[in-house]
């Protein structure tokens, strides 16, 4: 795997190493990329299972509104 360097503002990689609960910056790093992917591909999925029933034709009833 290709490495990429960079240079990030110590105070924020310290934050995240906090919030992620992890030793050192390359993992604090890695961790939050990762979570950045992951939520982009769930909001694809997403999308793409509202647009299911517009792209076949199957239009279900809106479901009730919770709370």
């Amino acid at each position: 795997m290709a490495k990429v360097n960079i240079t990030l503002d110590a105070e924020l990689v310290v934050e995240v190493m906090v919030l992620a609960g992890v030793g050192n910056p390359q993992d604090a790093v890695e961790a939050v990329v990762r979570d950045y992917i992951a939520r982009g591909h769930r909001t694809e999925a997403r999308v793409a299972g509202r647009d299911e029933p517009h792209r076949t034709g199957e239009l279900l009833p809106p479901e009730p509104p919770q709370g």
